[in-house]
């Protein structure tokens, strides 16, 4: 293991750290190297504009090593200076001393122990957590200050903290997800190299849940053109509730600056024929257009019915969306 001092202002806006950053490159770990920094803050106000349904997030890594090719979390590593590509797989961020700096903010006065989310950013059961484990000390410290939470994760790693999981459960709500956007194992072999196979995760998803733990299916992204399909959809859908998953969620892809770069590229190169439909969907947006999400996410909620995963709802039934250049297919 070598262990260098790195200048905080070449890669770390000192205002955000407590002390000097270390590089550490570990044998174990090859062709990873982690930035060992000191926050000042770890719990992340969400901004008021933001889709998701909750407010405050924590993400004791920055940078992810599953390098799945569309994460949307990509760009925020050109804010350290680093690029959006492999550095966002490799050039990992530690914040050491997130279990300390929790427990300092949870008991402030003023912390209304609303909902904490944790691996929306990135994966907070990386790699680097069987290394660092902040993991446990984050889940004890959020419970023991009376503050619900949820995981989303794609990684094996969150049932090492299967205990301490079920403890907080017995004093807080607390919500687990496993993220899997298909059972494509050649698919998941090319876009998503860093990760456990979608069937691993969904192994996670039915041990939570015999703890007694909620566990969901994030089934996310959907890959427009690779994944979208009747067949994926089917064979994903089947699979989660095969794992006793108690709800699916779907999304299809969005693609933000950074993972919009990172992605195209590996689609020319590996799928050249999908690239005027890409165009055709995201080239005003980095999101898909309504009609086609809604098209999508009807044909899931069907599926996930007939599974016995969820309920029907007619009334957020979307109208069929088609893509005119799948017409004559």
């Amino acid at each position: 293991m070598r262990i260098d001092a790195e200048p905080t202002d070449t890669l770390f806006d000192s205002r955000f750290l407590d002390g000097p950053a270390r590089r550490v490159v570990s044998p174990n770990f090859a062709g990873i190297t982690f930035f060992e920094i000191r926050a000042r803050s770890i719990l992340n106000r969400v901004p008021e504009t933001s889709r998701v349904p909750f407010r405050w997030t924590i993400n004791p890594y920055r940078g992810c090593s599953h390098a799945c090719r569309y994460c949307f979390a990509r760009n925020t590593h050109t804010y350290l200076d680093f690029d959006a590509g492999a550095d966002f797989d490799s050039k990992i961020v530690v914040k050491i001393n997130a279990v300390d700096v929790l427990r300092r903010e949870l008991a402030r006065p003023t912390w209304g122990r609303e909902h904490v989310a944790m691996g929306t950013n990135v994966d907070c059961y990386q790699r680097a957590e069987g290394r660092y484990r902040l993991m446990p000390g984050i889940i004890d410290a959020l419970a023991e200050f009376h503050t619900p939470f949820s995981i989303l994760t794609k990684g094996s790693l969150i049932l090492r903290d299967i205990d301490h999981l079920v403890n907080a459960a017995r004093r807080v709500e607390v919500a687990t997800a496993v993220s899997v956007g298909f059972v494509d194992l050649d698919l998941w072999r090319d876009v998503e190299p860093g990760t456990p196979s979608p069937f691993v995760r969904l192994d996670v998803c039915r041990t939570l849940t015999d703890a007694g733990l909620r566990c969901g299916v994030l089934l996310a992204p959907i890959l427009p053109g690779l994944t979208d399909d009747d067949e994926h959809l089917a064979a994903t859908v089947h699979a989660a509730a095969k794992a006793g998953a108690s709800h699916i969620t779907p999304i299809v892809l969005h693609l933000r600056p950074g993972a919009r770069e990172w992605y195209l590229g590996w689609l020319s190169e590996r799928h050249p024929e999908l690239v005027p439909l890409y165009q055709r969907l995201y080239g005003r947006s980095a999101y898909a257009p309504a009609g086609y999400q809604a098209w999508v996410s009807r044909r899931v909620t069907d599926l996930a019915v007939r599974a016995g995963i969820g309920a029907a709802d007619e009334a957020q039934r979307a109208p069929r969306w088609r893509d005119r250049t799948r017409r004559s297919a």
